[in-house]
């Protein structure tokens, strides 16, 4: 696959450096010298200087044999120019727009992006992904991870196993028998800086983030059969209230929950501007890192600590100073992806990269064949995918025990007629199930030639 990047920040490098190590032909664009060299000499892709909207730039990244372009500048006006430029002069098919401001995606502005105003096919939202993770992080704080699949009716969640983890150290294979109706399965773990697919004779050790595809209803008790049972956030502290820490505080004064919501917004332009637009959440304004603000927005009485500023190392220390003073649990959002490999050391419970979110949300479109969505997980280390089979899809018709998968994959479940289905050896999946699996990163190419190449005679 060509694929044309405009942007060379931490996104656009993250997604070149996925893109490139599956030998597909990258091009990356960006204005900055410093990005563009950085980028060349570190990855397999070409680097171009230029304004990534300009027909002459775009035309000398290849956009007119390109097959997808990807716009994940700063600004979205360019973005968008980008992917109408992109339409209009090189007929390129899949187009990909990162759009922050949420002025252009209200409801009564659908059509914008219409193929007959400005043709783009994706739109990435940052905020409202990343936003929405939050918001399923505070519902069950007992997982580190929480993804949904399959129209939510199957969820991945990600579980620490803590010393006191009732099922350390037990075969998975005796997990099935002490749960037999548990709709659950163990798809992936994570272990010593290595993910890995179990086998069913491997047992789960301290210190393990232990991934489990699960039926949406047994989500609840698949943690408390790991040893978590926190109960949902009902007193949630956030710091930091730009986009994601309104849109978390809007979303959930409009689900007409019982959660009381506090915001500490350094900016006091911006704590009275939320302060108007809010009904019911309390806006202080001050810093985070400041103990005496921390002890009037009453943290020792907090639920969840979620700081959300657009400094990691803000976020950290607040959440680690918030925990201190009797919070309770704590969540950061986390851009550099070097801190959340000892994020966990320094007391966060949990974190958010929405670097990581916005690069899945993308691979969902570059992944060929019947991919419905993707996810990835451990800083790219493995993949979530859901696909649909068809009739001549090698998975079709065949009992699960006589298919060979290779190792480091694992189906997490079936959805068929709107019903979950765990998968076991008498299983067979028909066609148009949808399909959740597991794969380690070098094993995902495996998972998409065997959906692409069956389904659709590639």
């Amino acid at each position: 696959m060509k694929v044309v990047i405009c942007g060379a920040g931490q996104v656009g490098y993250g997604i070149a450096e996925k893109l490139a190590a599956e030998q597909n032909d990258v091009s990356v664009i960006d204005t900055s010298p410093q990005l563009v060299h950085a980028i060349r000499d570190t990855l397999d892709v070409r680097g171009f200087i230029g304004h990534g909207a300009h027909p002459d730039v775009l035309a000398q990244a290849g956009a007119d044999q390109a097959d997808m372009i990807i716009a994940v500048t700063l600004y979205d006006e360019i973005n968008m120019v980008a992917c109408q430029v992109a339409h209009s002069l090189f007929n390129v098919p899949i187009k990909v727009s990162r759009v922050r401001a949420q002025s252009y995606l209200q409801s009564h502005y659908r059509n914008l992006f219409s193929r007959d105003n400005m043709p783009i096919d994706v739109i990435i939202s940052p905020e409202i992904e990343v936003g929405e993770m939050i918001l399923r992080r505070l519902s069950l704080p007992g997982a580190m991870e929480t993804v949904r699949f399959a129209d939510d009716n199957m969820i991945i969640v990600g579980i620490d196993c803590g010393g006191d983890c009732p099922v350390l150290d037990t075969p998975l294979r005796q997990l099935t028998e002490l749960f037999p109706d548990l709709s659950a399965v163990v798809v992936g773990i994570a272990r010593d800086g290595k993910v890995f697919v179990p086998h069913s004779s491997d047992m789960m050790r301290e210190g393990d983030l232990v991934y489990v595809c699960c039926e949406r209803g047994q989500v609840r008790r698949t943690l408390s059969i790991f040893g978590h049972e926190e109960p949902e956030a009902k007193r949630v502290l956030i710091a930091g209230g730009g986009n994601i820490g309104a849109y978390v505080a809007r979303r959930l004064e409009g689900k007409q929950s019982r959660t009381k919501v506090k915001i500490i917004e350094h900016s006091r332009d911006r704590a009275i501007r939320i302060a108007d637009e809010l009904r019911r959440t309390v806006v202080l304004h001050g810093s985070a890192l400041d103990q005496v603000m921390l002890q009037e927005a009453d943290v020792e009485d907090s639920d969840m600590m979620v700081a959300l500023t657009n400094e990691d190392e803000v976020n950290i220390l607040s959440c680690v100073m918030a925990k201190k003073m009797g919070c309770e649990r704590n969540l950061s959002l986390l851009n550099n992806t070097s801190y959340p490999a000892f994020a966990h050391a320094l007391g966060i419970d949990a974190f958010v990269n929405p670097r990581q979110v916005t690069i899945s949300k993308i691979l969902q479109h570059v992944r060929r064949g019947r991919i419905r969505a993707v996810h990835a997980l451990q800083n790219g280390a493995a993949e979530v995918i859901e696909a649909e089979a068809l009739d001549t899809s090698p998975l079709v018709g065949r009992p699960l025990r006589e298919v060979e998968l290779a190792e480091g994959i694992r189906i997490g479940g079936i959805l068929r007629d709107g019903k979950v289905i765990t998968p076991c050896g008498d299983e067979r999946i028909q066609a148009h199930d949808r399909v959740v699996i597991f794969a380690v990163a070098d094993k995902v190419r495996q998972v998409e030639q065997m959906f692409r190449v069956s389904l659709e005679f590639f």
